[in-house]
């Protein structure tokens, strides 16, 4: 025969439900909200003269999925790939870059890539195209660097 439930037993399990919902959430030093971040959000990023991985690697890994071709990705700009959460810049003439597609403000995908900036569209933040780094706030940290891979006239994930 079971106990019925004591308040204290109602408010623990009620409180430490709250608390396993609540993973992940909460701000940094800075104030900033902070954003679940991918395996590879540290690694960095290879242009066409840096690291590519053979051709068997890529094909034997799914992290090595073809994003574009290097013509998509126009010089002095760049393409967010939503699905992916990554954003492909090409800042000089065959200087491909990666970074997450994650604002570092409140975790907003950024849309677009224009005038030499990568835009969140949630609060107006702008981050530059060749490192990342904060143009215009509110955000004041910069966008995670990706992995990619340039062979030939293709990009694909690192």
């Amino acid at each position: 025969m079971t106990q019925p439930a004591t308040r204290r037993t109602v408010l623990c399990t009620g409180a430490g439900a709250l608390a396993l919902g609540c993973v992940g959430c909460g701000t940094d030093k800075s104030g900033d909200a902070t954003a679940p971040q991918s395996p590879t959000a540290s690694a960095s990023s290879a242009s066409a003269s840096g690291m590519a991985a053979s051709p068997a690697a890529q094909e034997a890994s799914p992290a090595g999925k073809r994003l574009a071709r290097t013509s998509d990705i126009p010089e002095g700009g760049g393409k967010v790939f939503k699905e992916e959460k990554i954003v492909v810049t090409q800042p000089k003439k065959g200087d491909f870059k990666a970074f997450s597609a994650i604002c570092t403000h409140q975790g907003c995908t950024v849309n677009r890539v224009a005038d030499g900036t990568i835009d969140c569209p949630c609060h107006g933040s702008k981050y530059r195209i060749a490192d990342g780094s904060v143009a215009h706030g509110p955000a004041t940290r910069p966008l995670g660097k990706e992995s990619i891979t340039v062979s030939g006239n293709s990009i694909h994930l690192a």
